[in-house]
């Protein structure tokens, strides 16, 4: 866990103190238009509102092409990993590519992808991929990384949304 200043602040909080929680905030959720297909990219613990969008989109059959590129360092530190695994089992529309970018710290076996996501690993499985609109979501650098190469793909800013994690 990081030493974030909210961390410290409810760490000296007494026992059965009252406190004043707003949110969730933000606007990842799906897009209407089942046409185009949907990217997320994930990094670590901004999987949270694409777990979210996966398990509705199993939960209600909707017919969007979804795939979720999802990048930690080690299988171990990857949140809600299996049952992102066995959604696939559940919707015909939906793929995740994990990639692990530290595997030599790890004790687990891994046989996804490794490395960063990057444009390669992009264009390996997005090659029918209709119309993409794509979601963002992780640490400030995997967002600008993120980004950066769409635009260097020609991806125009009305199909990208993005939401950083920082301080976590």
């Amino acid at each position: 866990m990081r030493d974030t200043a909210f961390k410290r602040t409810l760490k000296t909080l007494l026992l059965g103190s009252t406190v004043k929680i707003e949110g969730p905030f933000g606007n990842s959720t799906l897009h209407n238009n089942a046409a185009k297909t949907a990217v997320l990219l994930a990094g670590g613990i901004g999987i949270t509102p694409f777990r979210s969008m996966v398990v509705r989109a199993a939960r209600e059959k909707l017919p969007h092409r979804i795939f979720l590129f999802f990048s930690n360092r080690r299988p171990e530190d990857a949140p809600f990993l299996e049952e992102l695994r066995a959604a696939e089992k559940d919707n015909p529309n939906y793929k995740l590519i994990a990639t692990m970018t530290e595997m030599e710290k790890s004790k687990r076996p891994w046989h996804g992808e490794t490395g960063l996501v990057n444009a390669g690993m992009l264009s390996k499985y997005l090659k029918d991929a209709q119309s993409p609109v794509y979601y963002i979501a992780g640490p400030p650098a995997m967002v600008k990384a993120m980004r950066d190469i769409l635009s260097k793909q020609s991806v125009d800013d009305d199909d990208i949304r993005t939401e950083e994690f920082s301080g976590y």
